[in-house]
C-alpha cells in the first residue's frame, strides 16, 4: 500500500508541476466495490459522484480513474477520485456537509466495500 500511495501522491504532483500551487488542497478517495455490485451501479456511483463538481461550487476540479497498476499492491481498491479546493474549510465544512455530498453517500453505501481517503495540502 505505501508504494500505491507514493506512486499516487507522485502523479497527482506531476500535474501541477510548474502551477502555483499555494492554497490547494487535495482530497484522494479510492474505493473498493462489492463483488456484487453490477457494473451499471458501479457506472451510476462513478456518474453520482463526478456530478458532485456541479453540484458543489466549492470544488476546484474533480478527476477519475481505474486502478491499472502493474505492481498489485491495489487491495481491491479500483476507483480512485480526486477533488481540489481552495481551504480545508470548503472541503470541511461546505463540501462534506452539502446535501448533494449527502445524496451521494446514500448512493455509494448499497454498493461501498471499502474507502480509502486520504486529504494533504499541496507541497512543492
Amino acid at each position: 500500500m505505501k508504494n500505491v500511495l507514493v506512486v499516487l501522491f507522485l502523479l497527482i504532483g506531476a500535474s501541477t508541476f510548474g502551477q502555483s500551487t499555494k492554497g490547494i488542497y487535495r482530497h484522494v478517495v479510492m474505493f473498493k466495490f462489492k463483488e456484487t455490485s453490477s457494473a451499471a451501479s458501479v457506472d451510476s456511483v462513478v456518474n453520482a459522484f463526478m456530478g458532485l463538481g456541479k453540484k458543489i461550487p466549492v470544488v476546484k476540479s474533480i478527476e477519475w480513474g481505474l486502478n491499472n497498476s502493474p505492481e498489485n499492491f491495489h487491495q481491491g481498491f479500483t476507483h480512485c477520485f480526486v477533488l481540489t479546493f481552495a481551504n480545508t474549510s470548503d472541503r470541511d465544512a461546505v463540501y462534506q456537509k452539502h446535501p448533494a455530498h449527502m445524496e451521494f453517500q446514500k448512493i455509494l453505501q448499497p454498493h461501498m466495500e471499502k474507502v480509502f481517503v486520504v486529504d494533504y495540502k499541496v507541497e512543492n
